[in-house]
C-alpha cells in the first residue's frame, strides 16, 4: 500500500503541483516504517513492557503533526478533502499515542478516524470514476481537478520552486523526534523498535533527493543527501548494541568536517532563501554536538539539538506548503540577497534558461556533482579513524563510509550519466563501488586480521580502472586529474594493508589528501553553478585536444519535445547556421537550401565524399507544386504514393531545382544529373521544415563512420562543427533510409543506391499496386 501510495503522489505530481504530492508521500512513510514496527513486534523483537509503546510513540507524533499541518493549509487552499483525510489520520496517530499513556482512551477513536478516511477517500474515487465516464459531465463536489491544472503546472526548469522539499522536512521531523521523545520522556529508551521510523526516513530522502534534483533544486537536493546519512547513521547506532557490546564512539574529524560542509551549504543557501540557510544552521550545530559527545547520537546534548530540529522542520514544513498553495506569502527574504548581490560587480548570480543546461544532450535531472564530491569528503575522513582491526565495529564508521561515500556517490555517478557525464559519471560510480565494498568488509567485521592475495588481486583491478580514468582526465581538467589521482593514494593504502606492508600513517595521510581535494571540488562546483565566472576554476586540460572537449564552445542542445526548441533551431537554420536534428530513421546534419554559406559549411564539416553527395528533405510535395509540370506523371504518382517515408527517391536534376530556391547551394546537393529527395515520416522534421523551408541533408556523421543514432553522437562527433542539436534521444530506428533510383522509372524501372530501413519488395508492391497497369 505505502508503495502504490508512493508512486500515485510523484505520478501525479508530474503533472500538476498540490498538497496531494506531500499527502501522499507523508502517509506513505508513516505506513511504510508503521509496519515495520509492528513486523518487529510479531517476531518477538519487542519484548519489554512498553517496548511497542517507545518504539511507536515517536513516529506517531511526528505524523500527528505533520499531517496536522498539511490538513491546516488544506482548509486555507479550500481542498476540503484533502484536508478532511489528512486531519482524520492526524486524529487517528494523536489518539494512538493517547491510548498508550492512558487506559481511558480506546482504540474505537483510532478505527473511527480511519473510516473516516475509508468514506472520504470511496467518495472521491466515486467521484473520479462518474467524471471520467460520464466524459467529464458529472463532477461531484470537491472531486474535480481540471480547472486547477492550468494554475498548477510544475515549471521543473525554473528551480524557484521545489514541490518535494515539504516532504524531506517532514522527514527531518520524523528522524528528530526518535531521540527528541526520549529527552523530553515520551520514551523511556533508545533501541532496535525504533529503527525503522530511521531508516524509512533516510530511504525516503534519499528518494527526495533524486526527485529534488529531477525539480532542478540543487542545493535542497544535496542539504537532504546529507540529512539522509544523520538518519542512516542514528538508527545504525541503534542496531549497534545487538552485536556489539562496547559503547561506540564517534570519529571526531569526520563530524568536524561534516559541520563545515553544512556551514559551506547553509551559506549557499541562503542566498536563494535565508530562511532555508538559517534551518541547515541547525545540522552545523547538530553536528557539532554529536562530535563533543563520545556516543554520539545516545546522549543527551545531540537529543536537545534534535528537540530543535523538530520545531523548526515543522515551522518550515507549514512555510513550504504554504508558499506552493497561497497567493500570499509568507516572506523569507527570497529578494533580499538577490537584490544585495545586483549591486555587485564581483559576484552575479547564475540565472536563465541555460543554468542547469546538460553537458551533452537533454537530462530531466539538475548536476549532482556538488553531492558526488561532498560525499567523497565525508568518506575519506571517516577513514581517518582507523579503529581496532580486532574490534572493527568499536568506531561507528559503516554508515559514513557505505552510505555517504557509496550509494550517495552512487546515485551522484546515476545523475552524471544521465546528464552525459560520461567520464565523471565512470569515476563516481567506481569510488562508490568501492567505498561501499571496503566500508563492509574493513568496517563491518569481514575483514578482520585476516589478509589475503585474494583481497589485493582485487584491489589491483580497481587500480587499473582508476588509472585508466587518472589517465582521462588529463583531457578534462586539472581539478578531476587531482581527483581521480589522489583517490589512487587511498587504493595504494587499500593495497598496502592486504599485503601487511602498511607504513605507519600513510592511510591517514592518503585520505586527508584525498579529502582536501574533493572538498575544493565540493567549494568550485558549488560556486560554478551559483555564480557567472570562474571563482574557483576547475582548470583547464593538462592536455589539449581540438574538437569537443578541447575547450573549445559546445554547441547548443535542445529538446525536441520542446516547440520552442524546434523554433530556435529553425531561427539558426535561417540565419545560416547547421544543426543536428532528429528524424524517422537515424540523426542527420542539416542546412537551410537557401543558404549557400551554410550548405557549404554541412558539406565540409564532415569530410563529405563526392560518392556520397547531399540530399534534399521537403516537408510535403505542396512545396514542389510550381514545378509538377515538369515531373513526368508516373514519377509525380510515385513520390506521392511514397513519401512521407523512410524512403529516399533520386531523380533527374532539372530546372525544378530553381523554385525551390537553391541558387548556388545546388552544385552541393546531389550529381550533376540527378539528386536525391524525400519527405520524412516524422512530426518535428516536417515542422522545422514547414518554417525554414526545404532543407539540405547528409548523415550526421563523418564520412565512412556508421551513423549516428543518439543526439550524444551527434555531438561527439560533429559538436564543434555544428551550431545545434535537437535532442530526441534514441533514434526509432538503427539504420538509414532506402535510397531508390528513379532516373529511368518512366520506362517501368526502378534502381536501388542503398537499401535501408524499407526492403526492396516494399518499394516495388508500391509501384506496382498503385502505378504500373
Amino acid at each position: 500500500v505505502s508503495i502504490v501510495i508512493c508512486f500515485t503522489g510523484i505520478w501525479r505530481s508530474l503533472r500538476t503541483a498540490s498538497l496531494f504530492l506531500s499527502l501522499c508521500l507523508t502517509i506513505s512513510v508513516f505506513w511504510c516504517s508503521y509496519g515495520v514496527v509492528f513486523i518487529l513486534g510479531g517476531q518477538g523483537v519487542l519484548k519489554d513492557t512498553g517496548d511497542f509503546r517507545d518504539a511507536l510513540v515517536p513516529g506517531l507524533v511526528t505524523f500527528t503533526l505533520a499531517l496536522l499541518i498539511i490538513a491546516v493549509v488544506g482548509f486555507l487552499c479550500r481542498e476540503v478533502i484533502l484536508a478532511v483525510v489528512a486531519s482524520a489520520v492526524s486524529l487517528a496517530s494523536a489518539h494512538e499515542v493517547a491510548m498508550h499513556y492512558s487506559t481511558a482512551f480506546g482504540s474505537s477513536a483510532v478505527a473511527c478516524n480511519y473510516m473516516i478516511v475509508c468514506l472520504v477517500g470511496g467518495y472521491f474515487a466515486l467521484g473520479r470514476i462518474l467524471y471520467f465516464l460520464t466524459k467529464e459531465k458529472i463532477a461531484l463536489p470537491g472531486t474535480g481537478m481540471a480547472k486547477k491544472k492550468t494554475q498548477e503546472r510544475i515549471q521543473p526548469t525554473s528551480g524557484s520552486v521545489n514541490h518535494f522539499a515539504a516532504t524531506g522536512l517532514v522527514l527531518n521531523m520524523l528522524s528528530a523526534s526518535v531521540f527528541g521523545s526520549r529527552l523530553l520522556g515520551l520514551t523511556g529508551k533508545l533501541f532496535i523498535g525504533q529503527v525503522p521510523w530511521l531508516w524509512a526516513a533516510g530511504l525516503y530522502q534519499v528518494g527526495i533527493c533524486v526527485l529534488s534534483y529531477r525539480a532542478m533544486d540543487v542545493l535542497m537536493a544535496t542539504s537532504f543527501g546529507f540529512t539522509s546519512i544523520l538518519k542512516f547513521a542514528g538508527g545504525y547506532c541503534l542496531l549497534y548494541p545487538v552485536w556489539q557490546p562496547e559503547e561506540p564512539s564517534f570519529p571526531t574529524p569526520f563530524l568536524v568536517v561534516f559541520s563545515i560542509l553544512f556551514v559551506v551549504l547553509a551559506l549557499f543557501l541562503a542566498l536563494r532563501s535565508p530562511v532555508d540557510g538559517l534551518y541547515l544552521l541547525f545540522y552545523v550545530a547538530y553536528c557539532i554536538a554529536l562530535a563533543c559527545r563520545p556516543k554520539g547520537f545516545l546522549e543527551d546534548g545531540p537529543q536537545g539539538v534534535d528537540v530543535a530540529i523538530f520545531v523548526a522542520s515543522a515551522l518550515m514544513t507549514l512555510i513550504h506548503l504554504y508558499n506552493v498553495k497561497a497567493s500570499a506569502k509568507i516572506p523569507t527574504g527570497k529578494g533580499a540577497v538577490k537584490a544585495l548581490l545586483a549591486r555587485s560587480s564581483f559576484l552575479k548570480l547564475r540565472e536563465g534558461a541555460d543554468l542547469h543546461a546538460p553537458y551533452l544532450g537533454y537530462s530531466k535531472y539538475a548536476d549532482a556533482e556538488v553531492l558526488g564530491y561532498a560525499c567523497s569528503v565525508l568518506a575519506s575522513f571517516a577513514m581517518t579513524m582507523t579503529g581496532d582491526p580486532q574490534a572493527p565495529l568499536a568506531t561507528v564508521v559503516i554508515p559514513w563510509v557505505v552510505v555517504a561515500g557509496g550509494i550517495l556517490t552512487l546515485l551522484g555517478g546515476s545523475v552524471a550519466f544521465a546528464r552525459g557525464k560520461t567520464l565523471e559519471s565512470s569515476a563516481f560510480i567506481l569510488y562508490a563501488v568501492m567505498w561501499i565494498i571496503w566500508g563492509l568488509t574493513r568496517y563491518g567485521g569481514l575483514y578482520s586480521t585476516a589478509r589475503s592475495l585474494h583481497t589485493a588481486a582485487g584491489i589491483i583491478a580497481f587500480m587499473l580502472f582508476n588509472g585508466f580514468l587518472v589517465f582521462c582526465t588529463l583531457f578534462l581538467n586539472i581539478a578531476w586529474f587531482f581527483y581521480s589521482l589522489t583517490f589512487s593514494l587511498v587504493a595504494v593504502s587499500f593495497l598496502l594493508d592486504a599485503l601487511h606492508a602498511l607504513p605507519a600513517g600513510y592511510d591517514i595521510a592518503a585520505t586527508l589528501i584525498f579529502g582536501l581535494v574533493s572538498f575544493y571540488c565540493f567549494l568550485s562546483a558549488l560556486f560554478n553553478s551559483t555564480f557567472e565566472g570562474s571563482c574557483l576554476p576547475m582548470g583547464r586540460p593538462l592536455v589539449q585536444l581540438s574538437g569537443v572537449g578541447g575547450g573549445m564552445t559546445k554547441c547548443l542542445h535542445l529538446p525536441a519535445r520542446k516547440a520552442s526548441s524546434v523554433k530556435r533551431i529553425a531561427d539558426i537554420l535561417k540565419d545560416g547556421g547547421t544543426c543536428g536534428i532528429p528524424t524517422d530513421t537515424v540523426y542527420v546534419l542539416v542546412a537551410a537550401c537557401n543558404r549557400p554559406d551554410a550548405v557549404e559549411k554541412a558539406h565540409h564539416s564532415k569530410r563529405q565524399a563526392q560518392d556520397r553527395p547531399m540530399s534534399l528533405w521537403i516537408s510535403s510535395l505542396k512545396q514542389l507544386e510550381p514545378a509538377k509540370h515538369l515531373f513526368t506523371p508516373l514519377l509525380w504518382d510515385f513520390m506521392e504514393a511514397a513519401w512521407p517515408s523512410p524512403i529516399s527517391l533520386v531523380v533527374p536534376r532539372g530546372e525544378w531545382v530553381n523554385f525551390l530556391g537553391m541558387k548556388d547551394s545546388a552544385k552541393f546537393v546531389g550529381t550533376p544529373q540527378s539528386v536525391a529527395i524525400r519527405i520524412p515520416d516524422c512530426s518535428v522534421t516536417t515542422h522545422l521544415i514547414d518554417l525554414v523551408g526545404p532543407i539540405v541533408v547528409t548523415s550526421a556523421n563523418p564520412t565512412g563512420e556508421a551513423d549516428t543514432t543518439h543526439h550524444n553522437q551527434v555531438y561527439a562527433k560533429l559538436g564543434d562543427k555544428v551550431d545545434a542539436v535537437l535532442c530526441d534521444g534514441p533514434s526509432p530506428e538503427n539504420i538509414a533510409s532506402t535510397v531508390v533510383d528513379c532516373t529511368k522509372i518512366d520506362s517501368g524501372n526502378i534502381g536501388f543506391f542503398r537499401v535501408g530501413l524499407i526492403p526492396k519488395s516494399q518499394v516495388k508492391l508500391i509501384l506496382i499496386l498503385f502505378l504500373l497497369p
